[in-house]
């Protein structure tokens, strides 16, 4: 969406600050022995609390109130019973809902306790990659040049995109145009960011796979070559100079 007036701006940043704070606060929760299902209950109850409503529930009728992916999965992940967090596994959260006719996205990957499988470097980039990337956001930039810019920067950190995963237009329903906002160049796409629209920015940092690949059960997504992808997301509003970020209390970047 683009923003047209103070009220819009409002509504924007309380769902925004809804789903950053429930994000935040799951993170904090998530203990080894906890069950993914157990997470997604807290995190559930907390959306609720503060009036918001879980996206992917509305949207798409997800078994779960947020997505909850673990080490090889990489995004879409099911928050199930038998899903047993421990030591140092790589767990992503991603937390989307609607509040007032608003709709906002962001999540993030971590590393749960000690990094005893190394990939706090892995988390580390992608953190990195999409402060550099939301920093060279503005009105007039070429999307494609931004998807140039991860795919890059993933490089030279010794890393692979997905490419068949994007950030987004958001803010009147889960997904708006821009549809794609790809994580690697793609020359035929000459879309610019507007001033004053909304959109979710997502990095998926690989460290073997570039395209992800749908698992039996309908939702989880996987790398088409194994390995574990980090993701971080926030949903930031498009100004002429550096973007607004809306999603920021999430913490993700400390």
């Amino acid at each position: 969406m683009s923003i047209t007036s103070s009220e819009e701006l409002l509504g924007m940043q309380e769902i925004s600050k809804a789903v950053a704070e429930t994000l935040k606060q799951m993170r904090a929760h998530a203990t080894p022995g906890m069950t993914a299902k157990e997470l997604d209950d807290f995190g559930g109850a907390m959306l609720s609390s503060l009036g918001a409503k879980s996206a992917p529930r509305l949207t798409y009728n997800f078994p779960g109130w947020t997505c909850i992916s673990v080490n090889n999965e990489i995004a879409h992940g099911l928050p199930t019973e038998d899903k047993i967090f421990k030591e140092g596994d790589l767990i992503n959260i991603d937390v989307s809902a609607e509040l007032n006719g608003f709709w906002a996205d962001n999540g993030g990957s971590f590393i749960l306790g000690k990094d005893i499988n190394e990939l706090q470097p892995l988390v580390d980039a992608s953190k990195q990659i999409l402060r550099k990337a939301i920093n060279q956001i503005k009105g007039g930039v070429k999307i494609a040049d931004i998807g140039k810019l991860i795919e890059t920067e993933a490089r030279k950190s010794g890393y692979k995109v997905i490419k068949n995963l994007a950030g987004h237009g958001v803010g009147r329903s889960l997904h708006e145009e821009p549809h794609e906002i790809l994580n690697c160049y793609d020359r035929f796409n000459t879309t610019r960011f507007r001033k004053n629209s909304i959109v979710a920015i997502e990095t998926f940092i690989a460290t073997a796979s570039t395209y992800a690949d749908q698992e039996k059960d309908g939702w989880t997504l996987v790398g088409n070559k194994g390995g574990y992808v980090a993701q971080h997301e926030h949903t930031i509003m498009v100004t002429d100079g550096k973007p607004v970020i809306l999603t920021a209390v999430n913490n993700i970047w400390e």
